[in-house]
């Protein structure tokens, strides 16, 4: 698990640097597609741990959640992290910050919210996956407490972009 959370940020940052210091656009396109793979791996190693007959415990639970948050919010972050490398490597344009207030906020909190939604339907989907692949009731049960994680972070932000929504922000007046 930690491999592949930093093979993901190696991945990404040699994908930027082939890009922004070496202008190799190829090269850079080759290594950002090849980022899904260190999930992939990711979810083969967790799959095989459990068929060899390891007992499932949080970290199998945290490779699924990992898989959905890389599925839910990968885009938005790669294209986060490669505005800012324009901006900091090549002079680009500063990325803009999130919005602050109003209807813009709200709709922001929504993608926000939408993005988590997709990750937890993944996270809860590629879990039960693995407990119907394993088919051992008794050595997946530790995976059984990511199913209500998932709902609480997803009730969580659900609040949270709701409130945007009916109670908006507004900037100061002056």
């Amino acid at each position: 698990m930690v491999a592949g959370e930093v093979g993901f940020w190696v991945l990404l940052a040699l994908a930027l640097a082939a890009r922004y210091l070496l202008r190799r656009r190829a090269v850079s396109t080759a290594l950002l597609l090849a980022l899904p793979l260190v999930d992939l791996v990711i979810l083969g190693a967790t799959v095989a741990d459990l068929r060899r007959g390891a007992v499932a415990d949080w970290s199998h639970g945290l490779a699924a959640c990992y898989v959905g948050f890389s599925a839910g919010y990968g885009h938005a972050l790669v294209r986060r992290a490669d505005a800012h490398a324009a901006h900091r490597l090549a002079g680009g344009p500063r990325p803009p910050r999130p919005p602050k207030y109003g209807r813009e906020r709200a709709a922001y909190e929504w993608r926000i919210f939408f993005r988590t939604l997709a990750a937890a339907v993944i996270t809860v989907v590629l879990i039960a996956g693995v407990q119907a692949l394993v088919g051992d009731p008794a050595r997946t049960a530790g995976l059984d407490p990511w199913y209500p994680r998932a709902a609480a972070v997803t009730g969580i932000s659900l609040l949270i972009a709701a409130s945007y929504t009916v109670l908006p922000t507004r900037g100061k007046r002056g």
